[in-house]
Parts: C-alpha cells; structure tokens; sequence
C-alpha cells in the first residue's frame, strides 16, 4: 500500500497461530495519519462461514467501548479476493467533552487538542493513530479467533475517524452538527433540485433545515435562486455529509 509524505507507516506482526491464537497470515499494520483521517488498516486471510454483520457490528462496539471509543459506521464491501471491512470510530461523548474542555483552557500539556482554524474537536472525533491502532489490534483479533469473517481469501480491515467530511445518518447526527456545513442528496427532487449544501439551522423528527443562502448557488435551478433555508424530510435524505470549512 502506497503511503504520501504526511504518513507514518508501523509494521506489527502477530505470533504464529496455535491454541487459542490467530490463524492465517501474519497481519501487517499501515498507519496514516493526515488532517482528515486517522487510519489504521490490516490485512487477514481466513477460511470460514458465513458473514453475519450484526454479530461483528456487536463485536467491534465491544472492543470500541473498552477503549472509551464508540463504532460511528460499519462497512463490508468486495468479494473474492477483494474484501474490505472499513469500521469509523470515535471516542465517546464523554470522552469528547473532556478533550474539549482541555482544548478550551488551552492545556500546555495537551499538545494533542490543538486544532487548527475553523476545526472542531467534536468534528475530528477525538481519535488518535494510536486509538485506531489499538482497536485495530484487538477488534481483529476477536473477529479472527471467533471466525467472523467468512471465505478463504485474503481481506483487509480498515479502522479510521470518520474524517471532516463525515457521513451524517442519524437525528442525532443533524442535531449534534448544528450551525456546520453540509451537502446533502435527496431521494427524490425538491424545487428542481436534488443536491443541497448549506449551514445547518435545526433538525427535528421533520427533518433538517439548512440556510443555503451561506452558499454560492448555481444559477438556471429553480427554486434554487430564491431559496434562503430549506427543510429536508429525514425520510428523503439520501446521503449527506459534513462540509469541512478550512
């Protein structure tokens, strides 16, 4: 896997499998870090049965919650032999609020919460390299020792941040990122138009209003001219995903 000037690359083999330890190959690690993702990836080869997503979405929130990080998303993706399991992490809110109160008080000793401009801790997650690299180590482990990925190909798994331009699936989600940037896909057009970006007003169970006036608009779309905020339906959000402001 290639890697650009801005990675750090760690190298961490397991032990050879026996009794109760990992079979298949040795896992290499690749570690990235950059302004947008913490990542951590491994490769595996196994052979057993069949994929049941709901026991590793159990699995690694275990693993997250005893590191003092929450599962944001899982993904499975490929076949063959190109299989992925990506899986976004963040520390929990508690966690989040402890980092923000040091970053506020502008902490010496806490080089880790310097931000730059226009970022918010909540928006990095409050993940590290060395959270994804430790999650990454024991969430692989357990899938691997229990045989919850199924085929006999080589797979990779992939742990990182959600990144600045974060997926936003939930209420929860609007409601936590209020006052950000974001684009969003309808399902179906509103006004002529299936693609918003804007500045996150509110969000309720009516869904999400976004001023869009914040942004530049393309002319020759109707509705889209006039319009100073919008309210999507939760139920017509095909995907939308936060804006980073830099």
């Amino acid at each position: 896997m290639q890697t650009n000037l801005s990675s750090v690359a760690l190298f961490l083999n397991l032990r050879d499998s026996g009794p109760g330890k990992m079979s298949g190959r040795k896992p290499t690690f690749y570690l990235r870090q950059n302004l947008f993702r913490n990542t951590q990836i491994a490769l595996f080869s196994k052979t057993t049965m069949a994929l049941d997503l709901d026991q590793i979405r159990s699995t690694a929130a275990r693993v997250a919650a005893s590191h003092g990080l929450e599962v944001v998303e899982l993904e499975f993706h490929g076949g063959a032999k190109h299989r992925l399991l990506r899986v976004f992490i963040e520390k929990t809110a508690a966690e989040r609020a402890r980092l923000a109160d040091i970053a506020a008080a502008q902490d010496a000793d806490a080089p880790e919460v310097k931000l730059p401009a226009n970022i918010s801790l909540d928006q990095l997650a409050g993940v590290t390299h060395e959270d994804c690299e430790r999650f990454s180590q024991d969430f692989g482990t357990v899938i691997e020792v229990e045989d919850q990925i199924p085929g006999s190909s080589e797979y990779t798994l992939e742990v990182s941040s959600p990144g600045l331009d974060r997926k936003l699936n939930r209420l929860e989600d609007y409601q936590r990122f209020a006052g950000s940037l974001v684009k969003v896909q309808t399902f179906t057009p509103m006004a002529g138009n299936r693609h918003w970006q804007g500045r996150i007003l509110s969000a309720s169970e009516a869904g999400i209003v976004v001023d869009v006036s914040v942004v530049k608009k393309k002319k020759g779309k109707a509705g889209v001219e006039d319009a100073k905020a919008v309210t999507i339906p939760l139920s017509n959000i095909e995907k939308a995903n936060l804006v980073p402001e830099i």
